[in-house]
């Protein structure tokens, strides 16, 4: 697309390409190493590294540590994890030599290759750290979503810099990738209300047992309100199904804490609750500008193989992040992004509610969302499959401006953009007629072709640096005058 005979957006040599050499050190499980269930092997294993001979150990141990050692910081302590997993299959036998618990660990452990498949969806916002940045520089991150075996997503990040005149430097990641320390997060009563009403549990066992809950409330309390629930057995029912789900919706609230020493391009967020079993797709990043707490948020999408969710990341510092589930009407699909400020005193976000229009969703408290109101439908034909967002809004004088994709014929993928009233921003002011960008003869093919989609761009003196994926297979980076951009929307 061009404005006043110069073009608006222009392709930046950048490219970032999948890496197959990145991976993790996971459980692996004989006999459950598919995500199709089978019967753990894990004793028979177990037996038979326990008949090795002292001598057996030390060999094998020792070609293990040759080969993999340089692909992980501490690959000693790895193994000595996976064989606690484990240990207690041992059972008499628990009194093993450390070599031979390490060995027990070597053969539970896999190599995880993160960018095995695919590495796509980026979302860009402000580095929190700033220090040593020239006049007119911006560091910043880049979230990716990154595709391995078995079609599982995470989510990776990238760090680089801006400079003054526009020039884009990314920076090699860290050669440990690693997925941090996990543990049990904190619930808001009013969300877990809400989502076990989505899954129909609405009746007096419910509402009982969300009566013995505080506001906030963590595990222990949890617990102790299941236990009463399950001393009013006689009178109350079989209420099974609904302490399963219960369970299922407090284990989707968690926190992970990384490392400080370790590189942010080093830290993954690996799925931690069941909601999102298979995956962690598109994370929309954005940083709040109105003193909102913490000060970054994402919005992605959780798979658990078989319905989808919008969740909630929360971080100060892209060491420690919060994690929850949204519940609510304009949060049952893919696609949320959450805008940079409150407006009106309310959060708001952009929705693809119904699976095929751009929306606009409000909500008091970041977490519950009302339904969404229809901004913008398919009506061109390069968007007539269905519309959506590519993240966050940007606030400028004119409007809010959000870039949109659009599913055309042969499901082409095409990035348009849209200005919304800052005040109302239901209020559609403008729309792109064309496409601002759609998929050159170089990014076609990929495992999904046809694509250019992104998840989130950052202004910077004037320029949008908007990143995108390309055909489900790799990330480039493009740069948009921002006052062309706008005097195509206000023409």
């Amino acid at each position: 697309m061009t404005g006043a005979g110069r073009p608006v957006l222009a392709r930046t040599p950048h490219r970032l390409l999948p890496d197959k050499s990145r991976t993790l050190s996971q459980l692996f499980v004989p006999g459950q190493e598919t995500l199709i269930s089978g019967d753990s092997r894990a004793k028979a294993v177990i037996d038979r590294v326990l008949a090795l001979t002292e001598d057996e150990v030390r060999r094998t141990l020792a070609r293990t540590r040759a080969d993999f050692a340089g692909r992980y910081r501490d690959l000693d302590r790895a193994l000595e994890r996976n064989f606690g997993l484990v240990a207690h299959r041992l059972g008499a036998e628990a009194g093993v030599s450390v070599a031979r618990q390490r060995l027990i660990g070597a053969y539970f452990t896999q190599q995880y290759a993160l960018e095995g498949a695919a590495l796509f969806n980026p979302s860009i916002v402000p580095h929190p750290d700033q220090t040593g940045c020239g006049p007119g520089e911006l560091r910043f991150v880049m979230s990716l979503r990154a595709v391995g075996e078995g079609h599982l997503s995470s989510i990776e990040f990238r760090t680089g810099t801006i400079s003054a005149g526009s020039a884009i430097s990314v920076e090699e990641p860290g050669p440990f990738p690693g997925t941090g320390h996990y543990r049990p997060g904190t619930c808001d009563r009013g969300v877990f209300q809400a989502k076990l009403a989505e899954f129909g549990h609405e009746d007096e066992d419910a509402q009982f047992l969300l009566s013995l809950l505080p506001e906030r409330f963590g595990m222990a309390e949890l617990d102790a309100a299941i236990g009463a629930l399950s001393r009013q057995r006689a009178t109350r029912g079989d209420s099974a199904a609904l302490v399963d789900r219960v369970r299922w919706v407090a284990a989707s609230s968690y926190e992970v804490v990384f490392n400080a020493r370790h590189p942010l391009s080093e830290r993954v967020l690996w799925p931690g609750g069941p909601a999102e079993s298979h995956g962690m797709e598109d994370a929309r990043f954005v940083r709040f500008t109105d003193g909102a707490e913490p000060a970054y948020c994402a919005t992605y999408t959780a798979f658990d193989g078989g319905a989808v969710a919008s969740h909630l990341l929360e971080t100060a510092d892209f060491r420690t992040f919060t994690v929850s589930p949204l519940a609510g009407p304009a949060t049952r699909n893919k696609g949320m992004a959450l805008f940079p400020r409150r407006i009106a005193g309310r959060y708001a976000a952009l929705s693809r509610w119904d699976r095929e229009s751009n929306a606009i969703a409000y909500s008091t408290d970041r977490r519950r969302w009302g339904p969404g109101v229809t901004i913008q439908a398919p009506a061109r034909p390069w968007e007539l499959v269905q519309l959506g967002n590519c993240g966050s809004p940007i606030e400028t004088p004119a409007g809010w401006l959000a870039f949109t994709h659009g599913v055309g014929p042969m499901r082409e993928y095409a990035i348009g953009a849209i200005l919304l009233d800052l005040d109302e921003p239901e209020h559609l002011i403008s729309a792109l007629p064309e496409p601002l960008l759609v998929a050159d003869k170089s990014e076609r093919d990929g495992y999904v072709p046809n694509v250019v989609y992104s998840c989130g761009s950052l202004l910077h003196d004037g320029i949008v640096v908007l990143p995108y994926g390309c055909s489900d297979s790799s990330v480039r980076i493009a740069t948009v005058e921002l006052s062309q951009l706008l005097a195509e929307l206000t023409r």
